[in-house]
């Protein structure tokens, strides 16, 4: 089967890929090494460094880039099916061959690895794309917008009113016996009895009652990247900076101001809805323009270079950061569940990126792609 020609590589592309990977990393360390799905953040860190770091997580990373990796996911499908078209091919066929293979490996990691894959929405909802895909930049952006902001706008309103109505019905809850659950299997369980746990962690953040919560949270993030490809919003940002750092200004503000809403008025269920997923995409779309409003910047190229070499390679580098944290602190690796602080978490994230930005920038001096993108290639394109 002939191949579709890759163009050439557009480094702040990648960088935005290896930004937001560092994002997810330090999110995702806070489940590798404590039972995240189970307590109150708000409380739990109880020592001052620790809940100070997990506020700036939270404002600053938490929910913001996962909504650019979706984003960017969106935007190479786009452009996947933009160069097959070219060479006068049909996309579909590729797509469904690619999104399969997403889904093979996502059910391996969540299953076997670590229960916070991404890669099971990121393939189901791939399949879905397909059927957008014709449609035109402004309608998939119109119709992700929507998606996304209508019903948690209306959501958000709804559990403010609550909130006035009776207090006690958005309060943050912890989970006793999720969190004795998980630090006993994680902590110094078997591998069979920690493969249970992941199921029943998987379970509580997609079971079949989150299907219409995924649809607006993290779907339209992949018709909005579709969009911004289809209507090239990249090139049109590159070419006028100004505009691309007026974006950032002005949605970085809105985003901060309503992530911030959880600390500056109440911690509830209201206000943390709010911050997730109105704050949030904010957030990450003023990241975004950012890094293209710097792209013309004389020091651009040296300080996204890292990011770019880590977001090249952005499946291995995803998988490897799972397989590390899970083998620190898990009983068949280190066995250090839920005994480091939030702070030693947030320094092994920057010690593991760094390592991986070495890595990755060694294994592409030698090689064109990482392991795992390659084998995605050779499955996507059916080739030896």
């Amino acid at each position: 089967m002939a191949i579709v020609e890759e163009k050439p590589r557009i480094q702040s592309l990648d960088s935005l890929r290896g930004l937001a990977l560092l994002g997810i990393f330090l999110v995702n360390m806070i489940s590798f090494h404590s039972p995240y799905l189970y307590y109150n953040p708000f409380e739990w860190w109880d020592a001052a460094q620790d809940f100070q770091n997990y506020r700036w997580i939270d404002i600053f990373v938490q929910a913001s880039f996962y909504p650019l990796f979706a984003m960017m996911f969106g935007f190479g499908v786009a452009m996947q099916r933009e160069s097959a078209m070219g060479r006068g091919m049909s996309y579909t066929l590729i797509g469904v061959r690619r999104f399969s293979f997403l889904l093979f490996i996502g059910i391996i990691h969540a299953f076997l690895i670590w229960s916070g894959d991404i890669l099971i929405n990121y393939a189901v909802l791939g399949f879905l794309l397909l059927l957008f895909l014709r449609l035109s930049g402004k309608t998939l952006i119109i119709i992700g917008s929507s998606l996304l902001f209508i019903p948690t706008v209306f959501l958000g309103v709804l559990s403010l009113l609550m909130a006035k109505v009776d207090p006690t019905g958005v309060v943050l809850w912890t989970d006793i016996m999720g969190i004795n659950q998980s630090m006993a299997a994680y902590g110094s369980g078997s591998f069979m009895e920690i493969t249970a746990q992941r199921w029943t962690d998987w379970l509580v953040t997609n079971g079949p009652d989150s299907v219409i919560f995924q649809l607006i949270t993290i779907f339209p993030h992949l018709l909005i990247g579709a969009g911004a490809q289809k209507l090239n919003v990249f090139s049109r940002w590159s070419e006028r900076p100004k505009w691309a750092m007026m974006t950032f200004i002005s949605f970085f503000l809105t985003g901060v101001i309503l992530k911030s809403l959880p600390y500056v008025v109440e911690p509830n269920l209201a206000y943390v809805l709010i911050q997730d997923f109105i704050g949030g995409p904010l957030l990450a779309i003023s990241y975004a323009a950012l890094v293209i409003a710097l792209g013309k910047w004389k020091y651009a190229d040296k300080i996204g270079k890292p990011f770019a070499s880590v977001g090249r390679m952005s499946l291995t580098n995803y998988l490897l950061q799972s397989v590390i944290g899970t083998l620190i602190f898990y009983h068949y690796g280190l066995g250090f569940y839920g005994q480091i602080t939030l702070t030693t978490g947030v320094w092994l994230v920057l010690a593991i990126f760094a390592a991986q930005v070495v890595l990755s920038e060694l294994w592409l001096s030698k090689l064109k792609r990482g392991p795992m993108e390659s084998l995605w290639r050779k499955v996507t394109y059916l080739t030896k």
